[in-house]
């Protein structure tokens, strides 16, 4: 199932109000259409109004970075998803690991906001992740397998389709560290086996899940070729609107399956020669060409007919 990317950035504690509309504006006129590529922009609250205006022509999308679980109440420094809701917000991050480590989120009081925002029409980005300690003692799924449980407890399968969830390794955020390909993809399908166990496969191909930290341009192709990576979830003091640029130009919806590549040159009928472009596709130059393309697989063959047959019956 092919699912669209989602690349959000999460401006944290960062940029003045003058520095957020210069991003926006830098932004929104460069996006891919949101058939290819879903962008978000997670902005500090005080920002938010604003900037929905400003990009409200364009197809980026704002996000809130955290709300209460309240509508409303004596709740001093606190927004609600009904406030959200009223200035147009379209994504909220909940459950980041600094909100989890510095205001004590816990996983009772994210699953009560997941709730308030499905209410308000606003789509949660649930957050999960493993300290370094935890990696190390090999206790990664585990831990974020509870926590996914957690949020997601008491909704149904429908609900659940649209969600976001981030996984975002805690060791990696703002380290310039990040998991391997591979063990990024690794996690992330853990995470949709837990919604196929709470739910149906169905459900679980349908859930986005995005990865964490120290996301970067010359990393988030080989991320997205990865089956269970769905998109990227960006957030550091230099994300530039250049930078998530770059990322969302590179997170457009690329193929997972191999792309077979077939040369025909005038030798491909004969046994593999010098002058054989079947037979130099394997030399190292070619090779070190080809994996600038991550997503692609070359294959080939000593006689072309040979390799049409074996692959396709042809």
């Amino acid at each position: 199932m092919m699912r669209k990317p989602i690349i959000a950035g999460n401006w944290k504690m960062f940029k003045t109000f003058e520095e957020a509309i210069q991003f926006v504006d830098a932004v929104q006129d460069k996006l891919p259409t949101n058939d290819k590529v879903d962008a978000v922009v997670c902005a500090p609250a005080l920002y938010l109004p604003t900037l929905v205006q400003v990009a409200s022509e364009s197809e980026l999308a704002i996000g809130a970075q955290t709300m209460h679980f309240e509508n409303e109440g004596a709740f001093t420094g606190e927004i609600s998803p009904a406030q959200l809701a009223s200035v147009d917000v379209d994504y909220v991050i909940l459950g980041h690991s600094e909100r989890r480590e510095y205001y004590n989120e816990t996983d009772e009081a994210i699953n009560k906001k997941v709730a308030a925002a499905l209410a308000h029409n606003i789509v949660p980005i649930i957050c999960c992740g493993e300290t370094l300690e935890e990696r190390e003692a090999g206790t990664t799924e585990q831990k974020v397998a509870g926590q996914i449980k957690a949020a997601l407890a008491g909704f149904d399968a429908q609900q659940v389709e649209h969600m976001v969830i981030a996984y975002e390794p805690i060791w990696a955020i703002g380290t310039g560290k990040t998991a391997t390909a591979d063990d990024a993809n690794q996690v992330c399908g853990a995470i949709r086996a837990v919604i196929e166990e709470l739910y149906n496969a169905e459900t679980a191909n349908a859930v986005r899940i995005q990865y964490g930290g120290s996301v970067k341009p010359d990393n988030i192709q080989e991320l997205l070729t990865k089956e269970h990576i769905d998109g990227a979830f960006s957030g550091w003091s230099k994300l530039t609107a250049r930078i998530l640029l770059n990322i969302i130009g590179g997170g457009q919806q690329m193929p997972k399956k191999p792309v077979a590549l077939i040369i025909l040159d005038g030798f491909a009928f004969r046994d593999e020669t010098f002058g054989n472009a079947v037979a130099q596709a394997n030399k190292p130059n070619f090779d070190r060409y080809w994996s600038q393309y991550p997503h692609a697989t070359l294959t080939a063959a000593e006689k072309l007919l040979d390799y049409l047959t074996a692959k396709w019956g042809i």
